[in-house]
């Protein structure tokens, strides 16, 4: 392992690091909703749309990495990032920042699509330990920006502003990693979708989205004070982190569709504890089950569908559409839900989603 870890350093590095700042990029849209609502005279709801223009963009750019991935290279998604939140932190008009925000989305998509299947072929065996390991690192700064954006004086100006700045030091620090070609695909299984699963993915990608863009607003409906409630989004990422550490050192040895469905059983109890008992504690609570999500979506997907170049885009596009769609949905619906109707809806999907996943658990581990 320590060999695989020298012979990927550069890999590892740049992975890390861009992940710590997609983290940081996608936590800051919650707590900065109202803001943006304030800045230009929109209703939460509406300020709801630049989630969904994210998602977009992330569709976009793992579209891009369908149709080009073979000449697409870390940098190329850096510097889309850097760009998109330069362009949020510039406030420079509604749909604008609109546009800002898909244009990070894209670059975001990219990373994803680039940094994760090279990172499950280079460490062989340890794969999935390691993709838990680089998926983990999304927390860190999913922790800190809420934190920093706060300090800052929940200014979108300077959280984004700074986002920009640190995504371009990467640029610049990624060296040989960020100019690299994608890992020699050699023979591989062809590619076999695999409808059922990117399915659960989708619905999964979509409760994540909502949780992370919607959850601190849902908090705020019932009764959160803005600030504690942006303080409570990094709570769900320390707890978040945490669930993806613990992988670290157990994904290879439990059935990823395990750690799948049981995420999905986690997610159900946290939400109707949320409804039933106290949004607070029940909402960080959360930050477990929704650690798990992505991590056993995605090595469930790729055990299913082949190592065809066009896989892990598949896998990514299908929870994109959940990504994009959740928010939009339930965004204009949380005024009518009442002060915790938003995690009686997540308490009805994901115990839906368990019974799915109990149900089909055979199929899916074959």
């Amino acid at each position: 392992m320590r060999h695989l870890i020298r012979t990927h350093a550069g890999l590892l590095f740049a992975g890390v690091a861009t992940f710590v700042v997609m983290g940081a990029g996608q936590s800051l849209y919650g707590p900065a909703l109202p803001a943006f609502s304030r800045q230009f005279g929109v209703t939460v709801a509406e300020a709801g749309v630049l989630i969904s223009a994210h998602w977009v963009g992330c569709f976009v750019g793992v579209a891009i990495m369908f149709l080009r991935g073979a000449g697409i290279t870390p940098r190329h998604s850096l510097a889309f990032m850097a760009l998109g939140a330069a362009g949020i932190a510039a406030l420079a008009g509604w749909w604008l920042t609109v546009f800002a925000a898909a244009v990070f989305g894209v670059g975001y998509g990219m990373a994803t699509a680039v940094f994760n299947p090279r990172v499950l072929t280079a460490f062989g065996e340890r794969g999935p330990s390691m993709l838990s390991l680089l998926n983990a690192t999304f927390g860190v700064g999913a922790i800190a920006a809420p934190l920093i954006f706060v300090a800052l004086g929940s200014d979108p100006r300077w959280s984004f502003g700074m986002t920009a700045l640190v995504i371009a030091a990467i640029w610049l620090a990624a060296g040989a990693a960020g100019r690299a070609a994608p890992v020699p695909a050699g023979a591989v299984r062809p590619f076999r979708p695999h409808l059922p699963i990117l399915a659960f993915g989708a619905v999964a990608i979509g409760l994540e989205a909502c949780l992370v863009g919607l959850g601190p607003t849902a908090l705020i409906a019932a009764g959160v004070a803005e600030a504690t409630a942006a303080q409570l989004l990094s709570a769900f990422f320390v707890v978040f982190l945490l669930a993806r550490t613990v992988l670290i050192f157990t994904a290879h040895r439990v059935p990823a569709f395990v750690l799948f469905t049981g995420s999905m059983a986690v997610a159900a109890i946290c939400a109707f504890g949320a409804a039933l008992v106290s949004p607070s504690v029940f909402f960080v609570a959360m930050g477990a089950a929704a650690g798990l999500f992505f991590p056993g979506y995605y090595v469930t997907a790729s055990q299913k569908m082949g190592e065809d170049i066009r896989v892990p885009p598949t896998i990514i596009a299908a929870g994109l559409v959940g990504g994009i769609f959740s928010p939009l949905a339930v965004a204009p619906l949380m005024a009518g839900m009442g002060n915790v109707g938003f995690f009686w809806l997540i308490g009805g999907v994901t115990a839906v989603m368990t019974l799915l996943a109990l149900a089909m658990g055979a199929q899916m581990r074959r």
